[in-house]
């Protein structure tokens, strides 16, 4: 949750697998290299605030390597095995929890889960949350006055509301509304799928191209997270996009960080690790992240978050069910679409 609203920005980012230099601190303090996601670390993003926050007690350098997703970052991390010269993976989601485990490559976090203030269960000791937030469609008011009130609702809108989704292989929130639809539909997600191709405009490979054409006026809908408002109202000081509430509830992603067991600075990753459950880390996720912080905040959430939609439910599968039928379900979507 990433991590939004960077609509104009231009991939810069080398493929994965190549070279990357990391970088080297011209004082030679110490360097903790974290891959991430590149809107996490964009000037729009949480990531210069947490690196000047995080740099101001650790007497070190704070170095992003960024991929274009979370699954870029676990690709690259499998790709350079126990050889990688990262110390913490940032941005992975409950989505990939069995699949980076499996790789052998992640180390206990050894921070007190007591400290979380979170709507959810979460006992894992690799991977430690640090935002979450709900998958939703966000419509302008001024275009859409009657949104659907239900996911069914909007399987069954007739063909003349347009909507923008994200490709499951190259965006979170892509494969997030792929789980959504097989957690509300089981088998029935082949037919869900026909019937909702008909509305869709177009399927873009990540987020910032759905958002940006449906500002653009091109859909009445686009696949976004609930707290997508609080940007509009915080930045633009807009209130006519909201997050359509669906009555059977509502996809949840859960971003998480983990260490590397052979992090190259393994006491600077796990100072890390325990600051991102601080105020320092954890203040610049509702107005940079755009998402729910895992922590209460001394100064609570922002004006901008009241009277946002809260889900009737969260809804969640396995993650080891995830592992075991996520590329048959991605394919599932894509059969569905192509026909």
């Amino acid at each position: 949750m990433r991590k939004l609203f960077s609509f104009l920005r231009f991939s810069l980012w080398l493929s994965l697998g190549a070279a990357v230099p990391l970088h080297a601190a011209a004082d030679q303090r110490p360097v903790l290299n974290v891959y991430t996601y590149d809107s996490f670390e964009s000037e729009w993003g949480p990531g210069p605030i947490v690196k000047a926050a995080f740099e101001a007690q650790c007497d070190c350098e704070l170095n992003y390597v960024a991929a274009d997703s979370s699954t870029g970052i676990l690709s690259r991390v499998q790709l350079e095995g126990a050889g990688s010269r990262a110390d913490i993976v940032l941005g992975l989601d409950n989505n990939h929890l069995v699949e980076a485990k499996r790789t052998g490559l992640l180390a206990p976090h050894n921070v007190p889960l007591s400290r979380l203030q979170v709507p959810f269960e979460w006992d894992d000791s690799v991977f430690l949350p640090f935002d979450y937030g709900y998958f939703s469609f966000i419509y302008n008011r001024d275009r859409l006055a009657d949104p659907p009130a239900s996911f069914q609702e909007l399987v069954d809108a007739d063909h003349s509301l347009k909507i923008l989704i994200q490709d499951p292989r190259s965006s979170t929130p892509g494969l997030g509304l792929v789980l959504w639809v097989k957690a509300l539909y089981g088998d029935r997600a082949f037919d869900v799928w026909r019937k909702l191709s008909g509305k869709i405009v177009t399927v873009t490979r990540g987020w910032s191209e759905a958002y940006g054409l449906f500002l653009d006026g091109e859909a009445d809908m686009v696949l976004s997270y609930t707290t997508s408002p609080a940007y509009h109202i915080s930045v633009d000081g807009e209130h006519k996009y909201r997050a359509a509430a669906f009555s059977e509830g509502h996809g949840m992603q859960i971003e998480v960080a983990a260490r590397l067991a052979n992090a190259p600075n393994p006491e600077l990753a796990q100072r890390f690790m325990n600051f991102i459950i601080s105020e320092g880390f954890q203040s610049a996720i509702p107005v940079s992240q755009w998402m729910y912080p895992v922590v209460n905040l001394a100064d609570g959430l922002p004006p901008a978050y009241d009277g946002l939609v809260q889900p009737a439910a969260r809804l969640t599968l396995d993650p080891r069910r995830i592992a075991e039928h996520k590329a048959q379900w991605v394919d599932e979507f894509s059969r569905a679409l192509s026909r």
